[in-house]
């Protein structure tokens, strides 16, 4: 994976969290909800040891789901993938900003990891929510794995979209909660509580949303190319900040190439600051590991013309520019508007 940009090393740690308030959405007979959640922290250099991408079963059950037959990718080897990231490594001191991140349907949080590890670098507490039964498989506390039901597994019989964004936004809500109490992870101490911000890709994009309506701890939000399911309403995350950031399509309508109409629905009824900003040259899963590691492997990627390696480079300095805006108070030159360095990024409407 590429490496990330910032000062600090990063440290990694697993979290398995239930939620005892509620049955499972989607898996109601096992019981209450269980969250699997990767905790990145900027740490000290030269600490830990290097972090697996995914556990043997979670990659198992991604190279049968997400990669097409015939590229000759073991799960041996998405296991081992280099992240950058280090179990067990010391942290660094001071508080940081809490960054949650949620992956979108049917990629398991992993696939964001490429963003998490570089937020951690330059200096925040990243939260990669797992949802079980949403994606290839999380493996959860009693080291089985959650098989995707909203990929139709098992004869499942998946709720609505707007259903499973409501609920990510509870999934949210309640990591949240749980981290910052002092007692849940022993790293707690690392989060300024007082500063939270949220970004997800596809559904975790959309979530953002209505994690900010759920919760007002969460100050800022990113939606990487996910339609808003529903539109968010007028008003709803009062002077709060938001920015979408999605690819720009091919595909013309009139004069202007389309654009998720659910996007400009939203825009116009926010009431905060707000950004903008869609990618030529991107397609859905360019936002996530997805576009680097398909590249590597020799994998089209349906829509995708832009370097996978600079797909991430682009969606990281975005990402990091708008937290560091809002949440350190560090102006960006990225969230001014266009910029000379990224030209493939239009600021929009």
């Amino acid at each position: 994976m590429p490496a990330p940009t910032g000062r600090y090393a990063v440290g990694e740690d697993v979290l398995h969290l239930t939620d005892t308030s509620r049955l499972d959405p989607w898996n109601p007979s096992a019981g209450y909800r269980q969250l699997t959640v990767s905790m990145f922290y900027p740490a000290r250099q030269g600490t830990g040891r290097p972090a697996p991408y995914m556990s043997a079963g979670e990659a198992q059950n991604f190279v049968a789901l997400r990669v097409p037959p015939g590229f000759g990718i073991t799960a041996d080897a998405v296991e081992a993938l280099q992240t950058h990231a280090f179990a067990g490594a010391s942290a660094a001191h001071g508080k940081f900003p809490l960054i949650v991140l949620s992956p979108g349907l049917e990629n398991p949080r992993a696939t964001l990891t490429s963003v998490a590890t570089d937020l951690a670098s330059r200096g925040y507490v990243v939260a990669l929510v797992g949802h079980p039964y949403e994606d290839s498989g999380e493996q959860l506390a009693d080291g089985s794995i959650a098989p995707c039901l909203w990929c139709n597994q098992n004869g499942a019989d998946p709720a609505s979209d707007e259903q499973l964004v409501a609920s990510r936004g509870v999934d949210v809500k309640f990591v949240v909660d749980q981290l910052t109490r002092d007692h849940v992870w022993d790293l707690s101490h690392l989060i300024d509580k007082h500063s939270i911000g949220m970004a997800g890709h596809s559904a975790g994009g959309a979530a953002a949303a209505a994690a900010m309506e759920a919760d007002p701890r969460i100050k800022a939000g990113v939606n990487l190319d996910g339609t808003f399911l529903p539109a968010v309403p007028a008003g709803a995350l009062g002077d709060r900040a938001f920015m979408v950031f999605g690819k720009q399509s091919d595909h013309v309508e009139g004069d202007a190439p389309y654009l998720d109409p659910t996007w400009g629905a939203t825009w116009a009824d926010l009431t905060g600051y707000k950004r903008w900003f869609a990618v030529s040259g991107e397609a859905h899963a360019s936002f996530t590991d997805i576009a680097a590691l398909a590249e590597e492997a020799g994998m089209p990627v349906p829509g995708q013309t832009l370097d996978g390696f600079r797909s991430i480079q682009i969606t990281r300095d975005y990402v990091a520019g708008f937290f560091d805006e809002i949440l350190k108070g560090k102006p960006s030159s990225l969230t001014d508007g266009d910029s000379a360095a990224y030209p493939e990024v239009a600021e929009q409407p």
